[in-house]
């Protein structure tokens, strides 16, 4: 049971990573989808033969509901873990993720000034 908590964990942090990082502001546009889908596909190729891959607790509930027993007692795993990857995820993303470049108010009021001058001079 811990290897299947494990390898449900790891595989929602890995989708959740893939999701962040695709979906980000400084990410190509056009391609998250392409990227979420083939790390999905991974994922399931890894986690099927592991713990039937989850990865979803949404998607664990309503089966394990209406076949019961088994199913029900290992539902804790389903939601647990997947909650779990995401916020180790959330957690490894805010530290490897490049922050944005700030910039100050009197860069920025340098930087309006002489865009102000190159804009006059180009206009004359």
């Amino acid at each position: 049971m811990p290897a299947r908590f494990l390898a449900e964990a790891i595989l929602a942090m890995f989708l959740l990573l893939t999701v962040l990082g695709s979906t980000d502001i400084k990410a190509p546009v056009g391609f998250a989808g392409l990227a979420i889908g083939l790390v999905l596909v991974l994922i399931h190729l890894v986690g099927i033969p592991i713990t039937n891959s989850s990865v979803n607790p949404a998607r664990s509930i309503a089966p394990a509901v209406f076949v019961g027993g088994l199913a029900l007692q290992q539902l804790w795993l389903f939601i647990v873990a997947p909650f779990l990857g995401a916020a180790l995820a959330a957690g490894l993303y805010i530290g490897i993720r490049l922050p944005d470049v700030m910039i100050s108010t009197p860069e920025d009021e340098r930087a309006l000034e002489s865009e102000q001058a190159e804009r006059s001079v180009t206009a004359e």
